[in-house]
């Protein structure tokens, strides 16, 4: 695994020389070129790129659209250590630089990765995370101790939609692809008065999935049906107040039949599950440029009901004399409201002889959600409640103690309190108080070149444990915390026609929340699983990014990225009481590389991408891994004046890539074979080649 880290490593540096060389010699030659600035919208203020002292890359609508992408699934592969995991039909859960949960069934979680979506807090909760009328995806690495707080532990990924505009804008998309795949969307925008535009987004995507199931004689048990629509305006009340409302909705009708005895795309399964999602979001921000302060006012209120349920045995009533029927269903309502007020320095409020600005702020973050789970085993339906309330108070100051040096300081308090009750009886009431924050040197050496080094502490709530019959000392856990440093440079080049970025960091873990999982044999020779999770491990995670963007000519561009990763644990003993010191942590590929390349001509266009990765653990409870893998992706764009056509490809290659994994050591899940041990995979996208026509209407 080291000679493959190190292969990566000199061949990424070896071709960011290349493209140092080669964009030295066109920038002489080509005509004036430039990449576009692209501000990061995450963060208190909106910035460019190059002045953010953090990692960060962004997907943006060119990006997506190039892929063919649905839903931010199908964009992870080119993002530099950022994973997800299955178990579901749509990737729910994303872990950022090794660290992030995988699934969720009977007790409440805590997200590591934050998942913003037009400002309301859907982490934990990603399924509804597609790409309609997306303009960008913002994935900030790292823990986010001032700004976001427990939810952004490993860090951020923000979704941010296309805003009403002034200009009057109306297109509609018709899309075909492999596996019975259908899309149709349409948008519209414009001024409806002289300080309000609006603009309103709808797509219908649909598609068998990738499995059949031989027993039902069905190939659309793991199929998808997915609605999305969005209404947006953006009202100018006053030359001072600007207010932005959008009202979503997303209503994801998927089925989920993706587990197989036999470990292929063909099930056996006779009452397959289902992974639906459907949330309403209103979302509202208002800003006021007053002559102290710039003021914020963000409101987020998200109404979600989540049902979850798959069969247990992925088998039929009779595949054997000792087979077992059992299903399990997972039915949640999710409500939460946020509110954050924040004021920020502007050009007459600086402080310290015009030398630092300033930010202070207060959030607020209430959530309830209620689970009725049904499942074969149990005597009658379980009931839960889960709520909790999140008080938070931050401040940052930005002071330039030169011309080129910045120092950044901030600060966040937050407190908690959670009430939990089942209808087993069990009721925890924690109250828990946690403090985060970041301190930076930024250091411009020059116009285009900044460098920093940042230390950020991150945390991350405690919880508890509630399926099955754990013993009592296994039902809680506390706070897991961060302790992060990055040094990082990022820098434009030849009249900003090359950008590069790099960032090393180190994450010391302590009393880290990790799932483990056991398995008991019941009397009746059936099988109850159980997970649950405990601060019962230390670890370090510590790699490398970097990312390159190079406008060779005015028809041609490269894109290039790579992420290392060393994430290992430095005290674990699992819950088969294996000595995990020394091993890779769960979901944590030693590395991850993208490449791209678009040329154009006249009104054709081609992309072509690679996106490689190595094998990871599923998990920490055993030791199966998925396997490395690449994947060629293509495009073929044509652009007429009104309208546009795009065959696209992803996984040209047809590979078998595992996104989930399990194994029961003690026993397996087949009958035919007396329940020996194996593993068993979920795989992803197998090859998919699909049309799309858009036309400006």
């Amino acid at each position: 695994m080291k000679t493959s880290r190190k292969l990566l490593s000199r061949a990424v540096l070896t071709g960011l020389g290349i493209l140092y060389q080669a964009g030295a010699a066109f920038a002489q030659d080509s005509a004036p070129l430039t990449i576009e600035e692209i501000l990061i919208t995450a963060d208190f203020r909106s910035s460019a790129d190059l002045d953010i002292a953090s990692s960060v890359t962004v997907m943006t609508d060119e990006r997506i659209a190039s892929r063919g992408a649905q839903h931010i699934e199908e964009l992870v592969n080119a993002i530099p250590n950022v994973n997800y995991s299955a178990g579901s039909n749509r990737a729910r859960f994303f872990q950022i630089r090794g660290i992030g949960e995988r699934s969720q069934f009977v007790a409440p979680i805590n997200p590591s990765v934050g998942v913003l979506i037009d400002n309301v807090d859907f982490s934990g909760a990603g399924t509804i995370a597609t790409t309609m009328d997306i303009e960008q995806v913002e994935v900030l690495r790292g823990p986010q101790g001032t700004r976001y707080g427990a939810n952004a532990l490993a860090g951020l990924i923000n979704i941010r939609s296309k805003a009403a505009a002034e200009e009057f804008d109306a297109g509609l998309k018709l899309g075909i692809a492999d596996y019975n795949s259908s899309t149709v969307s349409a948008f519209v925008n414009g001024a409806l008065t002289s300080s309000v535009n609006g603009r309103v987004a709808i797509e219908q995507h649909s598609s068998d999935g990738f499995y059949s199931n031989d027993f039902l004689g069905t190939s659309d048990n793991n199929a998808r049906d997915e609605l999305s629509a969005r209404a947006k305006l953006a009202i100018e009340v006053t030359e001072s107040w600007q207010l932005d409302l959008t009202l979503s909705h997303v209503d994801m009708d998927n089925g989920y039949d993706s587990f197989s005895l036999d470990n292929t795309r063909t099930t056996l399964s006779d009452e397959p599950g289902f992974d639906r999602q459907q949330s309403t979001l209103f979302a509202a921000t208002s800003s006021w440029a007053l002559a102290a302060a710039d003021v914020e006012f963000i409101v987020g209120l998200a109404e979600s009901d989540l049902d979850y349920g798959y069969d247990e045995d992925w088998a039929f009533d009779g595949i054997h004399p000792f087979g077992y029927n059992s299903t399990d269903r997972y039915v949640r309502e999710r409500d939460t409201h946020s509110f954050e007020l924040r004021a920020l320095s502007n050009d007459s409020s600086r402080l310290f002889a015009d030398s630092t600005q300033w930010l202070v702020g207060l959030y607020t973050l209430s959530s309830d959600e209620t689970l009725r789970r049904d499942y074969t085993y149990l005597d009658a339906p379980f009931f839960s409640d889960f709520a909790f309330d999140t008080l938070a108070v931050y401040a940052q100051l930005d002071t330039q103690l030169t011309d080129q040096l910045t120092l950044e300081t901030g600060l966040r308090l937050e407190s908690r309190e959670a009430n939990y009750a089942d209808s087993d009886t069990a009721a925890f009431a924690p109250d828990e108080n946690f403090w985060g924050g970041r301190i930076a040197l930024k250091y411009a050496l020059n116009n285009n070149t900044l460098a920093y080094a940042s230390i950020a502490r991150g945390y991350k709530a405690g919880g508890f444990n509630t399926d099955g019959t754990l013993a009592p000392e296994l039902r809680s856990f506390g706070e897991e915390s961060l302790i992060e440093t990055e040094l990082g440079i990022k820098s434009s080049l030849f009249d900003n026609t090359l950008s590069l970025k790099a960032a090393v960091f180190h994450d010391a873990r302590r009393d880290q929340q990790v799932k483990s999982s056991t398995g008991k044999l019941r009397d009746d020779g059936s099988t109850e699983f159980i997970d649950y999770l405990g601060n019962a491990a230390e670890g370090t995670n510590r790699g490398l990014e970097v990312e390159a963007q190079w406008l060779a000519t005015s028809q041609l561009s490269f894109t290039a990225s790579a992420g290392l990763l060393d994430a290992t644990f430095d005290r674990f003993i699992n819950s088969e009481q294996q000595d995990l010191a020394g091993r890779d942590q769960a979901h944590a590929p030693n590395y991850m590389a993208h490449i791209g390349a678009d040329y154009a001509v006249g009104r054709w266009s081609l992309s072509a991408s690679v996106d490689a990765k190595d094998g990871f653990y599923f998990s920490d409870s055993h030791n199966i891994k998925s396997d490395a893998f690449e994947l060629l992706n293509l495009s073929l764009r044509y652009d007429a004046d009104r309208w546009s056509a795009q065959l696209w490809a992803r996984n040209l290659s047809n590979q078998d890539v595992a996104v989930r994994g399990f194994f029961f050591g003690a026993f397996g899940n087949d009958p035919r074979k007396d329940y020996a041990p194996e593993p068993y995979l979920q795989f992803g996208e197998p090859r998919l080649i699909g049309v799309n026509l858009e036309f400006a209407l």
